[in-house]
C-alpha cells in the first residue's frame, strides 16, 4: 500500500487536471452512501466528524475521515483535519493512504471552479474571497482556471487572515488586497466565494449586483450559514449534491424565510456536467452554488494521486 504525503498529493491535484477530472466524474457518476455524521464533545470542546465513503465503475473504493473544529481557527490551528484511505472496489485490497487535508481542500475549490464554469459570467474578472483558511486559499487559483479573473478582493472575520491571505497571493503573482468592509469586496465582485465556519450571514442581499456568482462552499451544517436568505429570492440556485437542500444552513434558513423553495433549486454538479440542465442563461442574473461536498470528489482527487503516485514509481523503478 502506498503512502501519499502532502507534497506527493498537492502536486498531482494541479486545478487545470483536476477540474476536468471532476467534470468527468461527475458525468459518470459513482455510489455515494449519505455521509455519517457525528458530534464531537470532549472536555467542553466541541467538532463534527464525518465519514464519508464512495465508489466506482473505475475500480476504486474509498473512504474519508474528516474532523471540522470551527474554534481552532483562535488556536491557530486549521479548522478541517482529514485522512483519506483508497482501495481496489473490485477486492477490496489497500490501495493508498492519502494526504485527506490536502484531498479536501483541492476538491472543495475544484467543485467551486467546476460550478462557476457553468454559472459565472464567461468575463468575469474580479473575485472576492470571503474566509482566509486554507480552501479560501485555493479558490483564486481554481477560479483562474475557469474564467479571466484579474483582481482578487479578501476579506475575513479577523483582519490579519485577510492581510496575510492576499500577501500570499500577490506573492503568486496576482493582484490581491486585503479589505476592511465585505460590502466593499461584494459589491465589486463578479465572482464572490464564501470559504468559512460561519453561523451568521456575511453576505447581504442588497450588496449582490445584477450579473454576481455568488458561491458559498464553506459551510455544511444546519447551524452554519453564509449568506443572508434574502440572497437567495429571484437567484438561480444550484448545489453540488442533493445532500445540500437537506444540510445547508444556508439554504433551509431561505427555506423557513420563504425566500426559496425546494422545487426553485435548478439543478447539481452532476445535471450541469451531464447537460440536463442549463447553467446561467443571462448576463444579468444572480446565480448562486451551494455546496455541502461530495464524497465522489473526494474518490476523483485520491485516485488521481494514487495514479500520479504509481506513474512516479514506475519510473523511478525504469
Amino acid at each position: 500500500m502506498l503512502l501519499i504525503d502532502t507534497e506527493q498529493t498537492r502536486s498531482a491535484l494541479s486545478f487545470d487536471v483536476l477540474i476536468p477530472a471532476l467534470r468527468t466524474a461527475f458525468q459518470q457518476g459513482a455510489t455515494v452512501p449519505l455521509r455519517h455524521t457525528h458530534a464531537v464533545a470532549s472536555g467542553g470542546d466541541h467538532g463534527t466528524m464525518l465519514i464519508m465513503p464512495a465508489w466506482n465503475e473505475q475500480g476504486y473504493l474509498g473512504v474519508k475521515v474528516i474532523n471540522i473544529y470551527p474554534e481552532n481557527g483562535a488556536r491557530g490551528l486549521p479548522g478541517l483535519h482529514a485522512i483519506y484511505t483508497l482501495y481496489s472496489a473490485r477486492t477490496g485490497v489497500p490501495l493508498a493512504h492519502v494526504d485527506g487535508d490536502v484531498v479536501t481542500v483541492h476538491r472543495t475549490a475544484g467543485a467551486a471552479a467546476l460550478g462557476a464554469d457553468y454559472l459565472a459570467r464567461r468575463d468575469a474578472r474580479v473575485l472576492a474571497i470571503v474566509g482566509s483558511g486554507r480552501i479560501a486559499g485555493l479558490v483564486a487559483q481554481a477560479m483562474r482556471a475557469v474564467r479571466p479573473i484579474e483582481r482578487v478582493l479578501v476579506w475575513n472575520v479577523r483582519p490579519a487572515g485577510a492581510q496575510a491571505l492576499a500577501a500570499r497571493l500577490r506573492e503568486a503573482g496576482m493582484d490581491a488586497v486585503a479589505v476592511a468592509d465585505a460590502r466593499e469586496a461584494v459589491e465589486q465582485a463578479d465572482i464572490v466565494s464564501c470559504a468559512t465556519l460561519s453561523t451568521e450571514p456575511l453576505i447581504q442581499a442588497a450588496w449582490l449586483r445584477p450579473g454576481t456568482h455568488l458561491d458559498l462552499i464553506g459551510s455544511f451544517k444546519p447551524d452554519m450559514v453564509e449568506a443572508h436568505p434574502d440572497c437567495f429570492r429571484g437567484a438561480s440556485v444550484y448545489v453540488d449534491t442533493d445532500e445540500a437542500a437537506a444540510k445547508a444552513g444556508d439554504l433551509l434558513q431561505a427555506f423557513e424565510a420563504g425566500a426559496l423553495a425546494r422545487g426553485d433549486i435548478r439543478g447539481d454538479l452532476q445535471a450541469l456536467a451531464r447537460g440536463t440542465v442549463a447553467g446561467r442563461r443571462r448576463d444579468d442574473e444572480i446565480t448562486i452554488f451551494k455546496a455541502v461536498g461530495s464524497a465522489l470528489e473526494d474518490l476523483t482527487a485520491a485516485a488521481l494521486a494514487y495514479e500520479s503516485a504509481g506513474r512516479a514509481e514506475a519510473k523511478r523503478k525504469d
